[in-house]
C-alpha cells in the first residue's frame, strides 16, 4: 500500500492502558503486515463484545456511538485477489469515515450473521467451480440448515473468476441466490470479474462506497470507535513500508537461472525444462515470509507477437488509443494484452467476425466438454490462424484480455538467502504443427540472462504459513514444482531453530515427479537436509520409473499409519501443486487415510480433514 494511503497511527491513551500494556501492544504488532492487523483487530472486538464497554473520560473524543452501524467485509481468496480488493474498499471506507471490519471467511464468525446488518462479500471462484479453501466453512454453514433468517441485512457480492471455465465465478452466483434466499436485500446486482479485475472490480468497489456511506451512520472522528468495529491497529514505530507492490513493480536482477531437469539429449533426459531462478530484492525494501508468492509481470514472447500481427495484417507501429493510453499496436501485444489464454469473450467476438459455424456450434450450451478443451489447448494465435476473420488494431486491443500478472511460489527464506528470492519454474514449451507455442510467464523467466530484469512483487499467503510453535510437526505434499515453498519452509526452519528454544518439530517432505534420474528436483539439498536432521522425512514417488504408476497419493496411503499418527499429534500438514488432479487426489487419499487408521466412518474422516482445514493445520496453495 503506498505510504500516502497508510493513515497515521493512532496515539495510544494512557487512559486506556497502562505503560506496560502500551509496550506490550507496540511489541505485538511490531513486523506484523496489513493482513495480521486486520485479523489482531478484528480477534480484539471479539473480545471486547464480551465484555461492558467502559465510559471514556468526558474531555475524550474516543467515546463512541454504540448504536452507529458497522461495514463488515468479507473475502474469500486462493490467489489474494479477492483478499486485495476487499482490503482496497475496507481502506477507502475507513478513510471515509465509516465504522469497518475486514475479516478472512475462515475468521468471520458464523453466530454472528443473525446479527449483521450491513455485509459485502468479495470472493473467488477456483478453476471449474471450486471454492476458495478459506472460505469452505463459511460457505458451507450459509448453505446448510443452520443458516439464519438474514431479513435484517443487506449486502452485495464480488466474484472474481476465469471465463476460460463453464462454472465462471458460480461460488459467487451460489453465495448471492442463497443471501437472498435466506431473507437478505441485496444492495445492488453481483460483480463478476473475469481476469482484467479492474474492469468490473473497480465501478463495483465505487458502487459499494456509494451505498455504505448512505446507509450507514459515518464516525465523526477517526478516533470515535463503536463497539462492533474492527479497524486496524498499528504499530507505534512501524517499519518503513516499501514502496513497491502490484501496480508499482520493482526491477529486480536476474542472478542465476539453472536448469535442475536433465536436458534432451541425455541418455536420461526429461521431457520438462524445469528452471531454478534466483533474483535479487537489494534495495527494493520487498519483504516475505515462507508461502508468499513472487508476482511478475511478463511479456509476450515477440515470434508470437509477430504471428499475430501477420495473420491479421496489421501493423504493429500504428498508434492505439485504449482507456487513456496510447501505445504502438506491437507494444499492447506485447506486454498489455493476454494472447496465450483464450476466453469465452473473445472466442465469441471472433467467431462473428469470422461467420464460424464450427465454432457457433463450439459456444453451444450442450458442447461444455469440448469448448473447455478448446479453452486449454489453443491459445489466440490458433484461433486467429484456423477462422480467418477480419480486426482492426483498436478493436483487437479493445476485444484482447488485460496480460495479467504470474504467479510463483517463492523457494526460499529471506533468513538464509538475504535480499533474494528463488523460484522454481516450469518452462511451458510445445509444438504446434510446425509452431512453437510457449507459455508467457514462464518463457520470458526462461529466456531471462543473468543482468536482466524482471518486474516483480510480493504476493502475501497468510494462510500458507508455518506453525507459530515450532515444536509442531509439519508435512509437506508438494510434487512437481508445488516442492517450491517447501525449500522455503526447510530453509526457514533450519535457520530459526538454533536459536528457538522448544524448535523440535519434524519435518516430512513428500515429493513426486515422472523420474528419479532426471527429475528429482533439488535432489542433492534434500539429501543434506536428510544428513544433517533438517527433514526427518523423505518419501518419493516416481510415475513412469515402473510399469505401474505412482503418485504421492499413493505414498500417503501406503504410509497411513505414520501420516495419521502424525496429524494426531498436532502436525501441521500442507499441499501445493496442481489444482485439476493432484490435490483432489491428495485429498481423498488423506479422508482414505483418516477413515483407516482413525477407524472412523467416511463422513467422520472428512469432519476430521474439515476440521483440520479450519484450525489452519491443513492449508493448500494449489492452482
Amino acid at each position: 500500500m503506498p505510504a500516502s494511503a497508510v493513515p497515521a497511527t493512532p496515539p495510544l491513551s494512557p487512559a486506556l492502558l497502562t505503560e506496560d500494556q502500551t509496550v506490550l501492544l507496540s511489541r505485538l504488532t511490531e513486523g506484523l503486515d496489513g493482513a495480521g492487523l486486520w485479523w489482531l483487530s478484528g480477534y480484539a472486538a471479539g473480545l471486547a463484545r464480551a465484555q461492558p464497554l467502559p465510559a471514556a473520560p468526558a474531555a475524550s473524543p474516543a467515546t463512541g456511538s454504540q448504536d452507529a452501524p458497522a461495514l463488515t467485509i468479507v473475502y474469500g481468496s486462493q490467489t489474494g485477489n479477492s483478499k486485495r480488493l476487499a482490503e482496497q474498499l475496507a481502506q477507502r471506507s475507513e478513510a471515509a469515515g465509516l465504522a469497518v471490519r475486514l475479516l478472512r471467511a475462515d475468521a468471520y464468525p458464523t453466530r454472528e450473521l443473525k446479527n449483521e446488518r450491513h455485509l459485502y462479500v468479495v470472493i473467488s471462484t477456483q478453476g471449474d467451480g471450486d471454492p476458495p479453501d478459506d472460505a469452505r466453512g463459511l460457505l458451507e454453514f450459509i448453505a446448510s440448515k443452520r443458516a439464519p433468517e438474514l431479513k435484517q441485512l443487506r449486502y452485495a457480492v464480488l466474484g472474481l473468476g476465469d471465463s476460460s471455465y463453464p462454472q465462471f465465478c458460480v461460488i459467487g452466483r451460489q453465495l448471492d441466490e442463497r443471501l437472498a434466499a435466506l431473507g437478505a436485500t441485496r444492495l445492488f446486482a453481483r460483480g463478476e470479474a473475469d481476469l482484467d479485475i479492474e474492469t468490473v472490480a473497480t465501478p463495483w468497489i465505487e458502487q459499494a462506497l456509494g451505498a455504505a456511506k448512505d446507509a450507514l451512520k459515518p464516525l465523526q472522528s477517526p478516533q470515535q470507535l463503536p463497539r462492533a468495529t474492527v479497524t486496524p491497529l498499528r504499530p507505534l514505530a512501524a517499519a518503513a513500508a516499501s514502496t513497491h507492490d502490484r501496480n508499482h513493480p520493482f526491477a529486480a536482477e536476474v542472478l542465476a537461472n539453472q536448469r535442475i531437469t536433465t536436458a534432451s539429449g541425455h541418455r536420461s533426459s526429461s521431457d520438462r525444462d524445469i528452471r531454478h531462478m534466483e533474483l535479487s530484492l537489494e534495495e527494493s525494501g520487498l519483504h516475505y515470509e515462507p508461502g508468499d508468492a513472487l508476482g511478475v509481470w511478463p511479456s509476450n514472447p515477440p515470434a508470437l507477437v509477430e504471428a499475430v500481427l501477420e495473420v491479421l495484417r496489421l501493423d504493429g507501429d500504428q498508434r492505439i488509443e485504449h482507456g487513456g493510453h496510447e501505445l504502438p499496436l506491437r507494444e499492447w501485444l506485447d506486454r498489455k494484452r493476454e494472447l496465450t489464454r483464450l476466453s469465452r469473450p473473445f472466442v465469441t467476438r471472433h467467431a462473428a467476425r469470422a461467420g464460424s459455424d464450427a465454432l457457433d456450434r463450439l459456444l453451444a450450451p450442450d458442447n461444455a466438454a469440448a469448448f473447455s478443451a478448446l479453452l486449454a489447448e489453443h491459445q489466440v494465435i490458433d484461433l486467429l490462424q484456423a477462422h480467418r476473420g477480419e480486426w482492426s488494431g483498436e478493436e483487437l486491443v479493445a476485444a484482447l484480455r488485460p496480460l495479467t500478472p504470474r504467479l510463483y511460489s517463492i523457494a526460499s527464506s529471506q533468513k538464509l538467502v538475504g535480499e533474494e528470492a528463488h523460484l522454481t519454474v516450469a518452462h511451458v514449451q510445445y509444438q504446434r504443427g510446425a509452431d512453437t507455442r510457449w507459455g508467457t510467464a514462464s518463457h520470458c523467466l526462461a529466456s531471462a540472462g543473468e543482468g536482466d530484469r524482471l518486474p516483480v512483487f510480493i504476493e502475501r499467503n497468510e494462510r500458507f504459513r508455518l506453525p507459530a510453535d515450532p515444536a509442531r510437526d509439519v508435512i509437506m505434499i508438494g510434487p512437481g514444482t508445488g516442492v517450491a515453498p517447501f525449500r522455503g519452509f526447510v530453509q526457514e526452519r533450519a535457520a530459526t531453530r538454533p536459536m528457538t528454544a522448544g524448535a523440535t518439530g519434524r519435518n516430512w517432505l513428500l515429493f513426486g515427479n515422472p523420474h528419479f534420474r532426471s527429475d528429482f528436483l533439488y535432489q542433492t539439498e534434500w539429501q543434506q537436509a536428510l544428513g544433517s536432521g533438517q527433514l526427518q522425512r523423505l518419501d518419493l514417488a516416481f510415475s513412469r520409473d515402473q510399469a505401474e504408476k505412482i503418485y504421492v497419493q499413493h505414498r500417503l496411503r501406503e504410509h497411513g499409519r505414520a501420516l495419521y499418527d502424525w496429524l494426531e499429534g498436532g502436525a501441521h500438514l500442507y499441499v501445493c501443486g496442481d489444482a485439476t488432479r493432484m490435490a483432489k487426489d491428495v485429498h481423498a487419499a488423506l479422508i482414505d487415510v483418516v477413515a483407516e487408521h482413525g477407524g472412523r466412518s467416511r463422513e467422520d474422516a472428512e469432519a476430521y480433514i474439515n476440521t483440520l482445514q479450519q484450525q489452519g493445520r491443513y492449508a493448500r496453495d494449489v492452482y
